[in-house]
């Protein structure tokens, strides 16, 4: 067995503007080494017995530990033991700036020994300084006099019985709280402290090879009633992104614009931050051409932004729909919001569209049974035969439009002495339109050509 024991001196994190992860995030971080992972008192220990030679050996095992830092301004404080005791005390004096001792594990000082510092008072009158100078007392007498605990820790330092832990496990979701040093009373001190979530975040989604689309930040109010208004126990916004990321910065950017847009209703005194909606994380692309590598913002991010800033609402994309009318193609969505893909329709392969199409179709004026645009319309090309929305689908708006409403079209290119290339179309009698008591067909203005 080899154990290594870890710890980040808090001395030197409260120093630094970067928040040190919680406990339980740093044994996340840990188990990219070694799945047999605990924390005992201050100190996080690894058994690396099995797996050291995958790391090219202790030494390259220790070098890994401090190049993947996941706290770089914090330098983390390494020692080794052929037990977890043995590694935590060697770990307590390098900390003290003490040598170790020559002889293993008898020569340890005994107050590094957990079992042992309650006793210490009286194991000092009795003349012991060291573990080995309590190793020597009686079994049985030492038993009775300082209970069962300090004798079984000695045995497990010479590895006379195992080590026994609970090792730690990865979460399948991310879920933490964070209870705020003070009160919290603007969007400011609530992401100080949400920093230290994130850091979090990040590395259980760098341990799960994931990437977030959607996390939730809620605070405790410390108040339930305020101005005779009665206040909910918390307060909560969610954040969105529209590829899988691991970029904290990106998501604090997302998170500070969305906290700028909210009144606290109360001070808050606890934080939760939680994940949503993850996906498979495929790593960062690069290319080894520099002008694929421009710096700044990439498009997606930007949309994120906007949409925290404006709304999501106020920020759209066009997502297509799978219909054959041309004006019910297309529809517009929040950049952020997950709608399953479409398969739009099928376009004919004779079919020349043209770059820009009306809203709605444009009527046209009818002189002498000729279409009129700034003048008479002269057809160059057509019909193209379209019939659609006779199956009664819901308009593709998704507005509450008209249900069912056919389509049954003969499509032309025509030039207009004014406008140019225009397209247009002839609407059809037929039995879709029976009811219809019009005795001519309607001309509409469709698109436009450049």
């Amino acid at each position: 067995m080899h154990w290594i024991a870890l710890r980040w001196p808090p001395e030197i994190a409260a120093t630094q503007e970067a928040p040190l992860p919680s406990p339980e995030a740093l044994g996340w971080w840990a188990l990219q080494f070694t799945p047999h992972v605990t924390w005992i008192d201050e100190a996080l220990l690894l058994e690396v017995s099995a797996c050291e030679r995958l790391w090219g050996g202790r030494l390259g095992l220790m070098r890994e530990l401090a190049r993947l830092n996941p706290v770089p301004e914090v330098p983390v404080q390494r020692a080794q033991g052929a037990t977890s005791l043995v590694a935590l005390a060697r770990l307590r004096m390098f900390a003290r700036g003490e040598p170790p001792p020559q002889e293993l594990p008898g020569g340890l000082p005994l107050d590094t020994l957990s079992a042992a510092r309650d006793h210490l008072g009286v194991l000092s009158h009795l003349g012991c300084r060291s573990w080995g100078d309590v190793e020597r007392l009686p079994r049985d007498g030492l038993v009775r006099r300082f209970g069962p605990a300090l004798r079984a820790a000695l045995d497990v330092a010479h590895g006379r019985v195992p080590d026994g832990h609970d090792w730690l496990t990865l979460p399948d979701a991310f879920e933490q709280k964070l209870e705020l040093p003070a009160l919290a009373e603007g969007a400011p001190e609530l992401m100080w402290s949400a920093n230290r979530l994130l850091a979090a975040l990040q590395i259980w989604l760098r341990a799960r090879q994931q990437g977030v689309l959607a996390l939730e930040l809620q605070w405790t109010l410390d108040l339930r009633r305020f101005d005779g208004v009665d206040l909910p126990p918390h307060q909560q916004l969610t954040v969105r992104t529209a590829t899988p990321t691991q970029d904290m910065a990106h998501l604090r950017r997302l998170l500070s614009e969305r906290l700028a847009l909210i009144r606290l209703a109360a001070p808050a005194s606890w934080l939760r931050l939680r994940s949503v909606q993850t996906a498979p994380w495929a790593g960062a692309s690069t290319s080894f051409l520099p002008e694929d590598n421009r710096p700044g913002d990439r498009l997606h991010e930007l949309v994120e932004r906007l949409s925290a800033r404006l709304g999501p609402q106020q920020v759209l994309r066009a997502v297509a729909q799978a219909d054959h009318r041309p004006e019910a193609r297309q529809a517009w969505r929040p950049a952020l919001q997950g709608d399953p893909p479409v398969a739009a329709a099928a376009s004919q392969p004779d079919a020349l569209y043209p770059p820009w199409l009306l809203r709605e179709p444009q009527p046209l004026e009818v002189r002498d049974g000729r279409p009129c645009y700034h003048g008479v319309l002269r057809r160059l090309a057509g019909p193209q035969r379209l019939e659609a929305g006779w199956w009664g689908s819901p308009d593709s708006s998704g507005e509450g439009g008209e249900r069912g409403h056919p389509a049954v079209r003969d499509y032309y290119i025509a030039e207009s002495p004014q406008a140019g290339l225009v397209w247009i179309f002839r609407e059809r009698l037929s039995g879709f339109l029976a009811d219809d008591d019009r005795k001519a067909p309607r001309w509409f203005l469709q698109g436009l050509y450049a």
